[in-house]
């Protein structure tokens, strides 16, 4: 059997490794001669029965089951001194055989046990279906309904593994006759000295149970602990919110309840499960079913499933598996916590149909909860994520018409969401199931649960109304463009290429005219619709915006009627072309004008429209904000720079006595008149303190002389 590589690696040159390994070894069998001892026995054997080789020798064409291929060997190589002498130099040997405890043995040995199951199964049907589906590695495990049945399973079942030259030991079974049909060498060494007339047989452990008669304790793969446990669970769950390490002391709230959990760990000695799905002297069988209970509250969620068994005259029911799970740290609903219970009952049905060699005739999906059963027989309602995804993982694998709704103080799934004690556990309805399914007929009430009005999880739908109005978004390309001049180049020569013309025929000037009275056209279809209208059949009302222009339709263009219509001047002086306030054409129009104008002001930009032939409405407010958003304009009209004053002199700011700095603020004279004669006087102004102060005649002289000094 190859080793089971992706791809098949080159590994590196790691003999020095080896070597150092090797020493360590030699270090230890010196510190431990026993060791020692132990060790060469253990390789000595190894090479005695042909497991491993020397790696210079060519390997044997052949090779039975479990041995590596002889191209794979070379992965397995390792250094040993032979016969056991550590004096002497390692020699490289390399596996034959698959190595017990790497990653790939384990699923070697499940594929050559099934290729050997298959390989034979002709010849022993019964022995290769054991093997196929009742192995683990090297364990095997089954349940028959005889004596004879399980005599002569033990007998095949160590032929087809001899084809393979597999040695099949190591028996125990709970049934005297059994081992006693089977040799004191091929029992397991608890049985071989013991005496099986006596009443009790010795307890075995096989895949991690406990095994006599009627008992399976200890360990729990099938959950049938669940409701203890989960007690249990739901500490460790609240110590890892509150952040307590491993190594930590209990505080005082959880230390108590901790260690009653741990006492009662030791009532578990008084649980024992009959394990028997068909007791032996139950009567023939008329009908089997599978009946699954889901529950969930704030503390936990769990599920159980239970098989009845209906004879002639006897019902017997048994607990098949159980499910025990604390609720998520993060809050979650009621109705949500009991629809992942009921996933996972659906789930465990599924697979106990697979799983249990047994023809199941029905099967029933117990719950309390009506809101579960409104979302499972749903047909018109759309849910959240979360709801439709388990609703539809239900759906796959049940059917709506197998879920009922039960009674909460019935349901014995509500032990696995709320938790037991072990004596509350022995004498609750966790593993006999409840009352009604020992029962002669089950008694069903069909009823399709609705779902409640304004439910979080129903999705809310709206109903809308699409109403497909085809508009020209033509005008809405154009606005890519800058300038006038190239909207009106690429219009003209979208017509040309629309009359089939030659696309190197130069733009002429009518083609430009044309395809101005093109756009024209579109941008006042686009703004003045109904005015058009209204002018097809009439005038337009007095009170309207274009009423004063006093508009006429001329070739299909709306423009200004007046009274110009005798004056010798172009039709487009006479009769200019209304254009909207908004749009994608006015502005180009405004900018070709503004830069015809050389960036001229409001009124000569508005005169250039007018010479060109548009009237713009309200076109002084749009050709002013137009102007304020042109780059030209903005830097032309920027105001000028200022220069920014001086700081102000020491004289100005530091303290002084008043008048000590008042030369410059000296102003008059003023002519005063004191009796009939006149002086004249002045005003001084102190520069730090703002005092005023008046000068004579003389105190002007003798200051005027000073400043002139």
């Amino acid at each position: 059997m190859p080793l089971p590589f992706k791809t098949r690696p080159q590994l590196s040159e790691n003999k020095r490794l080896a070597l150092v390994r090797l020493k360590q070894l030699k270090g230890k069998f010196e510190r431990n001669p026993r060791f020692k001892d132990d060790y060469i026995k253990f390789m000595d054997s190894v090479f005695k029965d042909g497991d491993a080789e020397r790696a210079e020798n060519q390997p044997r064409a052949g090779y039975v089951w479990f041995h590596v291929s002889p191209e794979d060997r070379d992965y397995l190589r390792f250094l040993w001194w032979e016969n056991g002498d550590t004096k002497a130099e390692p020699k490289e040997y390399r596996m034959r055989v698959h190595l017990f405890g790497t990653a790939s043995s384990p699923g070697c040995a499940n594929y050559g046990m099934k290729y050997l199951a298959s390989q034979n199964e002709k010849d022993y049907p019964a022995a290769a279906n054991f093997i196929r589906k009742n192995f683990y590695v090297d364990d095997g495990l089954i349940s028959v309904d005889s004596v004879d049945t399980a005599i002569k399973l033990v007998r095949e079942a160590q032929n087809v593994c001899a084809k393979g030259t597999l040695h099949l030991h190591k028996f125990i079974s709970n049934n005297r006759e059994v081992l006693e049909s089977i040799p004191d060498s091929e029992l397991t060494s608890g049985v071989q000295d013991v005496a099986l007339n006596h009443e009790e047989l010795p307890v075995q452990t096989v895949l991690g149970v406990k095994w006599s008669a009627n008992i399976a304790s200890v360990f729990d793969p099938l959950g049938f602990l669940g409701p203890f446990l989960l007690l249990g669970k739901k500490i460790l769950q609240e110590m890892c919110q509150k952040g307590i390490g491993w190594d930590e002391q209990l505080p005082a709230e959880l230390k108590p309840r901790w260690d009653n959990w741990l006492n009662d760990l030791e009532n578990l000695q008084k649980l024992q499960i009959p394990r028997c799905f068909v007791p032996e002297n139950i009567g023939k069988v008329q009908r089997i079913e599978l009946h699954h209970f889901s529950d969930a509250s704030s503390y936990g969620y769990g599920q159980c499933s239970y098989i009845r068994v209906v004879t002639e005259d006897k019902v017997h029911c048994s607990l098949v598996i159980g499910k025990a799970r604390v609720a998520p740290t993060k809050v979650v609903t009621i109705p949500r916590l009991e629809l992942t219970a009921a996933v996972v009952s659906s789930a465990v049905g599924s697979m106990l149909k697979e799983e249990l060699e047994l023809k199941i005739d029905q099967e029933y999906f117990w719950t309390d909860s009506q809101v579960v059963l409104g979302y499972i027989n749903n047909e018109a309602r759309r849910f959240h994520v979360f709801v439709a995804n388990r609703v539809q993982r239900i759906r796959e694998t049940t059917d709506p018409a197998q879920w009922y709704y039960i009674d909460t103080d019935q349901n014995p799934a509500d032990h696995a969401s709320r938790g037991l004690k072990v004596a509350e556990l022995m004498n609750s309805s966790w593993l006999t199931g409840p009352k009604f399914l020992w029962e002669r007929e089950i008694v069903t009430q069909r009823s399709t649960p609705q779902l409640m009005v304004g439910d979080p999880e129903v999705k809310v739908t709206q109903a809308l109304q699409t109403k497909v109005v085809e508009e020209d978004n033509f005008l809405e390309r154009l606005g890519r463009f800058s300038k006038w001049h190239t909207t009106l180049n690429v219009v003209a020569r979208i017509q040309k290429l629309a009359k089939r013309a030659k696309t190197a025929e130069p733009i002429s000037v009518e083609d430009r005219r044309k395809a101005r009275l093109v756009l024209v056209k579109l941008a006042q279809k686009n703004a003045f619709k109904e005015e058009i209208q209204m002018l097809n059949h009439g005038k337009l009302p007095q009170n309207h915006q274009l009423f004063q222009l006093d508009p006429v339709m001329q070739d299909g263009v709306l423009r200004v009627g007046g009274r110009l219509k005798k004056a010798c001047l172009p039709h487009d002086l006479k009769h200019p072309v209304i254009l909207p306030r908004d749009g994608v054409i006015t502005p180009l129009i405004i900018g070709y004008c503004h830069e015809k104008s050389q960036h001229q002001g409001r009124g000569q930009t508005l005169n250039e429209l007018r010479a060109h032939g548009y009237w713009v409405v309200g076109g002084s407010k749009i050709v002013a904000s137009y102007i304020k958003q042109c780059v030209t304009c903005r830097r032309a009209r920027r105001p000028t720079e200022t220069q920014k004053m001086a700081d102000l002199p020491a004289n100005r700011v530091d303290p002084s006595p008043p008048f000590s700095f008042c030369g410059m603020d000296c102003f008059g004279p003023f002519l005063t008149k004191q009796g009939r004669k006149e002086h004249k006087r002045s005003v001084l102004s102190c520069v730090l303190s703002k005092s005023a102060g008046r000068l004579d005649d003389a105190s002007l002289r003798t200051f005027s002389m000073k400043r002139c000094q």
